[in-house]
């Protein structure tokens, strides 16, 4: 993948960045913490313009976002509620949902803000925010500041790093496989507490029905 993000970035330059940060964010796989860093030191080496990079990666960040809002907003939470109340659907609840949606109505905004700079979930984010429907206009201010923030960071330790840019990615792999984890973790915990809330509803119903 590494020689695949080289070879797009020296082809096409800053749109190249802008891309493939598109595609970063429908396909988490594809690192930005690998992509950012490169344009960094790409653009020191004066390949390409750095205000240049980081306007292409953050309209890339935007317009990924933009794609899983719209598949978030036309799930809808009705939709999802339905799906929910399957037994076969073993990731979340009803009530886990209205929690979340409860969560999402209070603190949406700090959390797409900051959601932007946490990875994998800076890509998952757009989701809820989309079922929600946060308003567009809040949703494209929010993503684009907390997007720009994350690509300046990262564009900006490829520029300060230099040749070893590719440290910045090997320090922060670490932290993004810990997230992932916990993700992973929180997944099977609310499948196993749905599962385990199915079977205490059958046991009553069958006690109801022994009387």
């Amino acid at each position: 993948m590494a020689d695949w993000i080289f070879s797009i970035v020296d082809r096409l330059g800053a749109v190249g960045v802008g891309l493939l940060i598109l595609l970063e964010n429908l396909i988490p796989p594809i690192p930005s913490e690998l992509i950012l860093p490169l344009a960094g030191f790409r653009a020191r080496a004066g390949a390409m313009d750095v205000v240049l990079v980081w306007a292409c990666a953050t309209a890339g960040s935007l317009l990924g976002a933009l794609v899983l809002y719209a598949v978030g907003a036309g799930l809808g939470y009705e939709r999802l509620q339905r799906l929910a109340s399957k037994r076969w659907f073993v990731l979340v609840g009803v009530s886990d949902l209205e929690r979340g949606r409860t969560l999402f109505e209070r603190r949406g905004g700090w959390i797409v803000l900051l959601g932007r700079c946490v990875p994998v979930v800076r890509s998952a984010v757009s989701v809820p925010a989309g079922l929600a429907r946060q308003p567009i206009g809040r949703f494209v201010a929010l993503t684009a500041v907390g997007s720009g923030v994350w690509n300046a960071v990262f564009i900006g330790a490829g520029w300060l790093m230099g040749e070893h840019w590719d440290r910045v990615e090997a320090w922060l792999g670490p932290v993004s496989y810990v997230v992932v984890g916990l993700v992973v973790v929180g997944v099977v915990w609310l499948a196993v507490r749905k599962r385990r809330a199915a079977k205490g509803v059958r046991r009553g119903g069958a006690h109801r029905l022994r009387r």
